[in-house]
Protein backbone atom coordinates (compact mmCIF):
# COMPACT_ATOMS: atom_id res chain seq x y z
CA UNK A 1 0.00 0.00 0.00
CA UNK A 2 2.84 2.17 0.71
CA UNK A 3 4.35 2.00 -2.84
CA UNK A 4 0.74 3.49 -4.19
CA UNK A 5 1.13 7.42 -3.60
CA UNK A 6 4.61 7.29 -4.59
CA UNK A 7 4.27 6.03 -8.06
CA UNK A 8 1.33 8.54 -8.54
CA UNK A 9 3.53 11.28 -7.32
CA UNK A 10 6.05 10.59 -10.02
CA UNK A 11 3.70 10.00 -12.88
CA UNK A 12 2.43 13.53 -13.02
CA UNK A 13 5.15 15.38 -13.56
CA UNK A 14 6.03 12.78 -16.02
CA UNK A 15 2.32 13.42 -17.43
CA UNK A 16 3.15 17.42 -17.56
CA UNK A 17 6.24 17.22 -19.06
CA UNK A 18 5.22 15.22 -21.64
CA UNK A 19 1.73 17.42 -21.70
CA UNK A 20 4.06 21.16 -22.25
CA UNK A 21 6.35 19.89 -24.19
CA UNK A 22 4.41 20.07 -27.39
CA UNK A 23 2.44 22.70 -26.31
CA UNK A 24 5.97 25.04 -25.51
CA UNK A 25 6.83 23.80 -28.67
CA UNK A 26 3.84 24.84 -30.58
CA UNK A 27 3.76 28.36 -28.45
CA UNK A 28 7.17 29.01 -29.84
CA UNK A 29 6.54 28.04 -33.35
CA UNK A 30 3.31 30.68 -33.39
CA UNK A 31 5.94 33.10 -32.27
CA UNK A 32 8.53 32.27 -34.44
CA UNK A 33 6.07 32.76 -37.39
CA UNK A 34 4.19 35.72 -36.00
CA UNK A 35 8.19 37.00 -36.46
CA UNK A 36 8.54 35.78 -39.89
CA UNK A 37 5.15 37.09 -40.81
CA UNK A 38 5.93 40.58 -39.46
CA UNK A 39 9.44 40.75 -40.72
CA UNK A 40 7.99 39.29 -44.08
CA UNK A 41 5.26 42.12 -44.79
CA UNK A 42 7.30 45.06 -43.30
CA UNK A 43 10.37 43.72 -46.06
CA UNK A 44 7.44 43.08 -48.43
CA UNK A 45 6.26 47.02 -47.77
CA UNK A 46 9.70 48.05 -48.37
CA UNK A 47 10.10 46.27 -51.21
CA UNK A 48 6.88 47.57 -52.83
CA UNK A 49 7.79 51.25 -51.84
CA UNK A 50 11.10 50.77 -53.78
CA UNK A 51 9.56 49.23 -56.70
CA UNK A 52 6.43 51.77 -56.78
CA UNK A 53 8.45 55.23 -56.96
CA UNK A 54 10.61 54.39 -60.42
CA UNK A 55 7.87 52.96 -61.97
CA UNK A 56 5.59 56.02 -61.57
CA UNK A 57 8.45 57.81 -62.76
CA UNK A 58 8.76 55.46 -65.73
CA UNK A 59 5.13 55.81 -66.44
CA UNK A 60 5.42 60.07 -65.95
CA UNK A 61 8.00 60.27 -68.43
CA UNK A 62 6.06 57.54 -71.13
CA UNK A 63 2.91 59.74 -70.26
CA UNK A 64 5.11 62.80 -71.11
CA UNK A 65 6.11 61.34 -74.50
CA UNK A 66 2.51 60.23 -74.98
CA UNK A 67 0.38 62.41 -74.10
CA UNK A 68 -3.19 61.38 -74.85
CA UNK A 69 -5.13 62.75 -77.55
CA UNK A 70 -6.24 66.43 -76.68
CA UNK A 71 -9.69 66.93 -76.32
CA UNK A 72 -11.87 68.81 -79.14
CA UNK A 73 -12.16 72.04 -77.12
CA UNK A 74 -8.41 71.76 -76.55
CA UNK A 75 -7.16 71.12 -80.03
CA UNK A 76 -8.60 74.64 -80.88
CA UNK A 77 -5.81 76.20 -78.78
CA UNK A 78 -2.67 74.06 -78.50
CA UNK A 79 -0.48 74.41 -75.31
CA UNK A 80 2.25 76.76 -75.37
CA UNK A 81 5.60 75.23 -75.99
CA UNK A 82 8.34 77.86 -75.76
CA UNK A 83 11.30 75.06 -75.83
CA UNK A 84 10.81 73.62 -79.14
CA UNK A 85 11.90 75.38 -82.05
CA UNK A 86 13.74 74.13 -84.77
CA UNK A 87 16.89 75.66 -85.55
CA UNK A 88 16.76 77.05 -89.07
CA UNK A 89 19.73 77.18 -91.32
CA UNK A 90 21.18 80.03 -93.32
CA UNK A 91 18.60 79.22 -96.27
CA UNK A 92 15.94 78.46 -94.10
CA UNK A 93 15.99 82.32 -92.71
CA UNK A 94 16.43 83.82 -96.66
CA UNK A 95 13.34 81.68 -97.09
CA UNK A 96 11.30 82.68 -94.45
CA UNK A 97 12.49 86.32 -94.92
CA UNK A 98 9.50 88.85 -96.08
CA UNK A 99 10.73 88.81 -100.07
CA UNK A 100 11.10 92.02 -101.49
CA UNK A 101 9.30 92.38 -104.82
CA UNK A 102 12.63 93.52 -106.54
CA UNK A 103 15.25 91.48 -105.33
CA UNK A 104 15.75 88.87 -108.08
CA UNK A 105 18.53 86.31 -107.10
CA UNK A 106 21.58 85.90 -104.45
CA UNK A 107 25.24 85.35 -105.58
CA UNK A 108 26.23 82.65 -103.01
CA UNK A 109 29.28 80.92 -102.72
CA UNK A 110 31.77 83.93 -101.06
CA UNK A 111 33.42 82.32 -97.91
CA UNK A 112 34.04 86.05 -96.37
CA UNK A 113 32.80 89.75 -96.71
CA UNK A 114 32.36 90.83 -99.84
CA UNK A 115 34.40 94.21 -100.07
CA UNK A 116 33.64 95.25 -103.95
CA UNK A 117 32.24 94.35 -107.11
CA UNK A 118 31.94 95.72 -110.67
CA UNK A 119 29.88 94.87 -113.88
CA UNK A 120 31.74 94.65 -116.92
CA UNK A 121 30.88 96.73 -120.28
CA UNK A 122 28.20 94.65 -121.60
CA UNK A 123 26.38 93.86 -118.40
CA UNK A 124 27.05 89.91 -118.54
CA UNK A 125 30.08 89.33 -116.12
CA UNK A 126 29.77 90.62 -112.58
CA UNK A 127 33.00 90.77 -110.76
CA UNK A 128 33.52 90.55 -106.96
CA UNK A 129 36.43 90.88 -104.27
CA UNK A 130 36.31 89.18 -101.16
CA UNK A 131 37.82 89.14 -98.19
CA UNK A 132 39.07 85.43 -98.38
CA UNK A 133 41.41 86.42 -100.52
CA UNK A 134 39.54 85.59 -104.00
CA UNK A 135 38.09 87.30 -107.16
CA UNK A 136 35.49 85.75 -108.61
CA UNK A 137 33.69 86.72 -111.89
CA UNK A 138 30.06 85.42 -112.51
CA UNK A 139 28.50 84.99 -116.25
CA UNK A 140 24.91 86.56 -115.71
CA UNK A 141 23.13 85.37 -118.78
CA UNK A 142 20.01 85.34 -117.03
CA UNK A 143 19.65 87.12 -113.98
CA UNK A 144 16.99 84.63 -112.73
CA UNK A 145 19.31 81.55 -113.08
CA UNK A 146 19.48 79.00 -110.38
CA UNK A 147 23.13 78.89 -111.18
CA UNK A 148 25.79 80.76 -112.60
CA UNK A 149 29.02 80.10 -114.35
CA UNK A 150 31.92 81.65 -112.17
CA UNK A 151 35.38 81.94 -112.74
CA UNK A 152 37.93 81.86 -109.31
CA UNK A 153 40.91 83.65 -109.05
CA UNK A 154 43.34 83.19 -105.94
CA UNK A 155 45.12 86.46 -105.29
CA UNK A 156 48.42 85.73 -103.85
CA UNK A 157 49.33 84.36 -100.18
CA UNK A 158 48.71 87.52 -98.09
CA UNK A 159 46.78 89.59 -100.53
CA UNK A 160 43.16 91.02 -99.26
CA UNK A 161 41.57 92.88 -102.07
CA UNK A 162 39.49 95.47 -101.93
CA UNK A 163 38.75 97.36 -104.46
CA UNK A 164 38.06 95.92 -108.07
CA UNK A 165 37.17 97.08 -111.88
CA UNK A 166 36.54 95.82 -115.25
CA UNK A 167 39.25 97.07 -117.81
CA UNK A 168 39.03 96.64 -121.79
CA UNK A 169 35.16 96.01 -121.83
CA UNK A 170 34.40 92.66 -120.54
CA UNK A 171 37.79 90.73 -120.71
CA UNK A 172 40.27 91.94 -118.13
CA UNK A 173 40.14 92.90 -114.12
CA UNK A 174 42.04 94.61 -111.97
CA UNK A 175 41.42 94.42 -108.43
CA UNK A 176 43.47 96.47 -105.39
CA UNK A 177 44.65 94.36 -102.52
CA UNK A 178 46.00 95.36 -99.24
CA UNK A 179 49.23 93.42 -97.83
CA UNK A 180 51.77 94.15 -94.85
CA UNK A 181 53.48 95.95 -97.34
CA UNK A 182 50.96 98.23 -98.78
CA UNK A 183 48.45 98.47 -101.68
CA UNK A 184 49.06 96.76 -104.87
CA UNK A 185 47.47 96.39 -107.85
CA UNK A 186 46.78 93.29 -110.37
CA UNK A 187 45.38 92.93 -113.72
CA UNK A 188 44.09 89.62 -115.11
CA UNK A 189 43.22 89.45 -118.60
CA UNK A 190 40.94 87.75 -120.80
CA UNK A 191 38.96 86.07 -117.69
CA UNK A 192 36.01 85.68 -120.00
CA UNK A 193 37.37 83.38 -122.28
CA UNK A 194 38.13 80.93 -120.23
CA UNK A 195 36.61 77.13 -120.38
CA UNK A 196 33.44 77.25 -118.97
CA UNK A 197 32.61 75.62 -116.15
CA UNK A 198 30.89 75.94 -112.91
CA UNK A 199 33.47 76.90 -111.44
CA UNK A 200 37.36 77.24 -112.73
CA UNK A 201 40.21 77.05 -110.37
CA UNK A 202 43.43 79.27 -111.63
CA UNK A 203 46.95 78.30 -110.34
CA UNK A 204 48.55 80.36 -110.49
CA UNK A 205 46.83 83.40 -111.13
CA UNK A 206 47.20 84.59 -114.36
CA UNK A 207 48.56 88.38 -114.17
CA UNK A 208 49.31 90.31 -117.03
CA UNK A 209 50.87 93.11 -114.84
CA UNK A 210 51.00 94.05 -111.31
CA UNK A 211 51.98 97.56 -109.05
CA UNK A 212 53.03 97.37 -105.69
CA UNK A 213 52.50 100.01 -103.37
CA UNK A 214 51.06 102.34 -105.32
CA UNK A 215 49.94 104.65 -102.42
CA UNK A 216 52.44 103.66 -100.04
CA UNK A 217 51.15 101.55 -96.90
CA UNK A 218 48.09 103.47 -97.54
CA UNK A 219 44.73 100.90 -98.58
CA UNK A 220 42.86 101.27 -101.63
CA UNK A 221 39.04 102.33 -101.22
CA UNK A 222 37.90 101.53 -104.63
CA UNK A 223 38.44 101.58 -108.22
CA UNK A 224 36.51 103.17 -111.19
CA UNK A 225 36.39 103.13 -114.53
CA UNK A 226 35.94 104.47 -117.82
CA UNK A 227 36.39 104.74 -121.18
CA UNK A 228 38.49 107.60 -122.63
CA UNK A 229 36.41 108.71 -125.32
CA UNK A 230 35.69 112.59 -124.51
CA UNK A 231 38.53 114.92 -127.11
CA UNK A 232 41.40 113.17 -128.35
CA UNK A 233 40.97 110.16 -125.89
CA UNK A 234 41.60 106.94 -127.88
CA UNK A 235 38.80 104.97 -126.51
CA UNK A 236 41.32 103.00 -123.72
CA UNK A 237 40.04 102.22 -120.33
CA UNK A 238 41.62 104.37 -117.78
CA UNK A 239 41.50 103.74 -114.34
CA UNK A 240 41.51 105.59 -110.99
CA UNK A 241 42.41 104.09 -107.62
CA UNK A 242 41.51 106.28 -104.16
CA UNK A 243 43.53 105.48 -101.47
CA UNK A 244 42.78 106.22 -97.87
CA UNK A 245 45.13 108.72 -97.77
CA UNK A 246 44.83 112.14 -100.04
CA UNK A 247 46.49 110.95 -103.04
CA UNK A 248 44.32 109.47 -106.43
CA UNK A 249 46.25 107.69 -109.32
CA UNK A 250 45.22 107.40 -112.88
CA UNK A 251 46.59 104.06 -114.44
CA UNK A 252 46.23 102.46 -117.87
CA UNK A 253 43.76 100.31 -117.83
CA UNK A 254 45.50 97.64 -120.76
CA UNK A 255 49.05 98.29 -120.30
CA UNK A 256 49.27 99.28 -116.37
CA UNK A 257 50.93 102.70 -117.10
CA UNK A 258 50.57 105.29 -114.23
CA UNK A 259 49.26 108.21 -116.20
CA UNK A 260 49.64 110.51 -113.35
CA UNK A 261 48.29 111.71 -109.52
CA UNK A 262 46.23 113.82 -107.78
CA UNK A 263 46.44 114.69 -104.38
CA UNK A 264 43.10 116.04 -102.41
CA UNK A 265 44.92 118.01 -99.46
CA UNK A 266 42.38 117.25 -97.66
CA UNK A 267 43.11 114.72 -94.75
CA UNK A 268 41.30 111.82 -95.78
CA UNK A 269 39.60 110.43 -99.03
CA UNK A 270 35.92 108.74 -98.90
CA UNK A 271 35.73 108.06 -102.54
CA UNK A 272 36.37 109.15 -106.19
CA UNK A 273 35.30 108.51 -109.62
CA UNK A 274 35.92 109.13 -113.21
CA UNK A 275 32.99 110.53 -115.50
CA UNK A 276 31.68 107.59 -118.13
CA UNK A 277 33.69 109.68 -120.86
CA UNK A 278 36.83 109.93 -119.37
CA UNK A 279 36.96 113.55 -119.03
CA UNK A 280 36.62 114.54 -115.27
CA UNK A 281 38.15 112.98 -111.82
CA UNK A 282 35.76 113.99 -108.86
CA UNK A 283 36.53 113.25 -105.68
CA UNK A 284 34.45 113.10 -102.12
CA UNK A 285 36.87 113.94 -98.90
CA UNK A 286 36.69 114.81 -95.58
CA UNK A 287 36.13 118.79 -96.17
CA UNK A 288 32.38 119.33 -97.59
CA UNK A 289 34.00 120.78 -100.89
CA UNK A 290 34.12 118.57 -104.15
CA UNK A 291 37.40 118.97 -106.40
CA UNK A 292 37.14 118.20 -110.03
CA UNK A 293 40.06 117.73 -112.46
CA UNK A 294 39.92 117.52 -116.04
CA UNK A 295 42.00 114.43 -117.74
CA UNK A 296 43.94 116.28 -120.51
CA UNK A 297 44.86 114.10 -123.49
CA UNK A 298 47.20 114.54 -126.22
CA UNK A 299 46.48 114.39 -129.85
CA UNK A 300 47.56 110.83 -130.31
CA UNK A 301 44.83 109.91 -127.48
CA UNK A 302 47.93 109.42 -124.34
CA UNK A 303 47.16 111.24 -121.18
CA UNK A 304 48.66 114.47 -121.35
CA UNK A 305 48.15 116.21 -117.63
CA UNK A 306 45.44 116.25 -115.21
CA UNK A 307 44.33 119.78 -114.10
CA UNK A 308 42.25 120.95 -110.98
CA UNK A 309 39.34 122.87 -112.60
CA UNK A 310 36.37 123.04 -110.54
CA UNK A 311 35.40 123.14 -106.80
CA UNK A 312 31.86 122.27 -105.98
CA UNK A 313 30.44 124.11 -102.96
CA UNK A 314 27.35 124.19 -100.72
CA UNK A 315 27.81 121.11 -98.91
CA UNK A 316 27.88 122.38 -94.79
CA UNK A 317 29.45 118.92 -93.95
CA UNK A 318 31.62 115.90 -95.65
CA UNK A 319 30.69 114.71 -98.63
CA UNK A 320 30.32 110.42 -98.32
CA UNK A 321 29.72 109.75 -101.74
CA UNK A 322 29.38 111.07 -105.29
CA UNK A 323 28.38 109.84 -109.01
CA UNK A 324 28.22 111.61 -112.44
CA UNK A 325 25.24 111.12 -114.98
CA UNK A 326 25.51 108.85 -117.55
CA UNK A 327 25.98 112.08 -120.45
CA UNK A 328 29.29 113.29 -117.98
CA UNK A 329 27.54 116.45 -117.64
CA UNK A 330 26.35 116.15 -113.84
CA UNK A 331 27.92 115.39 -110.93
CA UNK A 332 25.00 113.76 -107.86
CA UNK A 333 26.43 114.25 -103.92
CA UNK A 334 25.39 113.11 -100.85
CA UNK A 335 26.28 114.89 -97.66
CA UNK A 336 26.50 113.93 -94.10
CA UNK A 337 24.67 117.28 -93.76
CA UNK A 338 21.46 115.15 -94.60
CA UNK A 339 21.20 116.47 -98.51
CA UNK A 340 21.77 115.59 -101.70
CA UNK A 341 22.44 117.79 -104.51
CA UNK A 342 22.98 117.98 -108.39
CA UNK A 343 25.72 120.38 -110.04
CA UNK A 344 25.92 121.06 -113.81
CA UNK A 345 29.50 120.75 -114.41
CA UNK A 346 29.13 121.57 -118.05
CA UNK A 347 30.08 125.26 -117.80
CA UNK A 348 33.12 127.33 -119.15
CA UNK A 349 35.06 126.90 -116.16
CA UNK A 350 38.30 128.46 -118.09
CA UNK A 351 36.19 131.46 -118.43
CA UNK A 352 35.81 131.12 -114.75
CA UNK A 353 32.23 130.32 -114.43
CA UNK A 354 31.22 128.15 -111.92
CA UNK A 355 29.44 124.95 -111.83
CA UNK A 356 26.09 125.54 -110.42
CA UNK A 357 23.67 123.51 -108.10
CA UNK A 358 20.79 122.39 -110.08
CA UNK A 359 19.04 120.83 -107.12
CA UNK A 360 19.13 119.83 -103.28
CA UNK A 361 16.56 116.90 -102.03
CA UNK A 362 16.60 115.64 -98.55
CA UNK A 363 18.03 112.61 -97.42
CA UNK A 364 14.27 110.58 -97.17
CA UNK A 365 16.24 107.86 -94.53
CA UNK A 366 15.67 108.19 -90.98
CA UNK A 367 16.95 105.79 -88.31
CA UNK A 368 15.32 104.35 -84.86
CA UNK A 369 15.75 108.02 -83.20
CA UNK A 370 14.39 110.30 -86.25
CA UNK A 371 18.09 111.39 -86.89
CA UNK A 372 18.97 111.50 -90.96
CA UNK A 373 21.21 109.21 -92.20
CA UNK A 374 24.02 109.50 -94.49
CA UNK A 375 24.49 107.25 -97.98
CA UNK A 376 27.53 105.40 -97.92
CA UNK A 377 27.18 104.71 -101.69
CA UNK A 378 25.47 106.57 -104.94
CA UNK A 379 24.76 104.95 -108.33
CA UNK A 380 22.78 106.05 -111.09
CA UNK A 381 21.10 103.94 -113.89
CA UNK A 382 22.51 103.77 -116.83
CA UNK A 383 19.42 105.65 -118.37
CA UNK A 384 19.85 108.22 -115.75
CA UNK A 385 16.67 108.24 -114.24
CA UNK A 386 16.74 106.16 -111.18
CA UNK A 387 19.69 106.64 -108.11
CA UNK A 388 20.50 103.74 -105.88
CA UNK A 389 21.52 104.77 -102.89
CA UNK A 390 22.54 103.05 -99.33
CA UNK A 391 23.04 103.42 -95.71
CA UNK A 392 24.10 100.36 -93.61
CA UNK A 393 22.37 97.68 -94.69
CA UNK A 394 19.16 99.26 -96.80
CA UNK A 395 19.02 100.24 -100.34
CA UNK A 396 17.01 102.80 -101.90
CA UNK A 397 15.82 103.62 -105.23
CA UNK A 398 15.30 107.70 -105.82
CA UNK A 399 14.04 109.10 -108.42
CA UNK A 400 17.42 111.01 -109.78
CA UNK A 401 14.97 114.17 -111.37
CA UNK A 402 12.41 114.79 -108.52
CA UNK A 403 15.01 113.25 -105.03
CA UNK A 404 11.34 111.30 -104.49
CA UNK A 405 11.69 107.57 -103.51
CA UNK A 406 10.47 104.86 -105.70
CA UNK A 407 11.71 102.41 -103.45
CA UNK A 408 12.93 100.90 -100.43
CA UNK A 409 14.58 97.41 -99.21
CA UNK A 410 15.34 97.98 -95.32
CA UNK A 411 18.17 96.12 -93.84
CA UNK A 412 18.30 93.71 -97.22
CA UNK A 413 21.80 92.26 -96.37
CA UNK A 414 22.85 90.52 -92.84
CA UNK A 415 25.80 93.39 -92.58
CA UNK A 416 26.56 96.74 -94.19
CA UNK A 417 25.96 97.33 -98.09
CA UNK A 418 30.36 97.27 -99.57
CA UNK A 419 29.23 98.63 -102.69
CA UNK A 420 27.03 99.16 -105.67
CA UNK A 421 26.72 98.68 -109.15
CA UNK A 422 24.38 98.72 -112.49
CA UNK A 423 24.48 96.67 -115.68
CA UNK A 424 25.17 99.17 -117.73
CA UNK A 425 23.48 97.12 -120.41
CA UNK A 426 20.06 95.25 -120.06
CA UNK A 427 20.52 91.41 -118.92
CA UNK A 428 17.66 88.98 -119.37
CA UNK A 429 15.20 87.97 -116.47
CA UNK A 430 13.08 85.00 -116.92
CA UNK A 431 13.87 85.93 -120.75
CA UNK A 432 12.91 89.72 -120.89
CA UNK A 433 15.39 92.48 -120.55
CA UNK A 434 15.89 94.24 -117.36
CA UNK A 435 18.03 97.02 -115.86
CA UNK A 436 20.13 95.28 -112.95
CA UNK A 437 21.49 96.29 -109.80
CA UNK A 438 24.12 94.82 -107.72
CA UNK A 439 25.13 94.68 -104.01
CA UNK A 440 27.51 93.37 -101.84
CA UNK A 441 28.05 93.07 -98.20
CA UNK A 442 29.51 92.02 -95.47
CA UNK A 443 27.42 88.65 -94.73
CA UNK A 444 29.24 87.35 -97.84
CA UNK A 445 26.26 87.86 -100.42
CA UNK A 446 25.56 89.48 -103.45
CA UNK A 447 22.26 90.65 -104.38
CA UNK A 448 20.56 91.30 -108.00
CA UNK A 449 18.01 93.68 -108.12
CA UNK A 450 15.39 95.24 -111.05
CA UNK A 451 14.82 98.77 -110.94
CA UNK A 452 11.86 100.48 -109.96
CA UNK A 453 9.41 102.34 -111.93
CA UNK A 454 11.07 105.70 -112.45
CA UNK A 455 7.72 107.34 -112.46
CA UNK A 456 5.12 104.35 -110.43
CA UNK A 457 1.40 105.00 -110.89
Amino acid sequence: MATTPSSSSSTLPSILSSLSLPLLSAVVGAVLALLFLADYFRRKRAEIGTIAQPTTATAAAAASRNPPPPSTAAAKKPPHRPHHHHHHHPADKDVNKKHHPLDVNTLKGHSDSVTALAFSSDGRNLTTACADGVVRVFRIDDASSKSFKMLRLNLPAGAHPTAIAFSEGATSVVVAAQTLSGSSLYMYADVSNKPAGQEIKILPPDVKWEHHKIHAEKSVLNLTAACATYGSGDGSTIIASCSEGTDIKIWHGKSGKDLGSVDTNQLKNNMATISPNGRFLAAAAFTADVKVWEIIYSKDGSVKEILKVMQLKGHKSAVTSLCFTPNSEQIITASKDGSIRVWNINVRYHLDEDPKTLKVFPIPLHDSKGSVCYYDHLSISPNGKILAATSGPTLQWLCAETGRVLNTAEKVHEGDITGISWSPQSIPNGGAPATVLATASTDKKVKLWLAPEPNPS
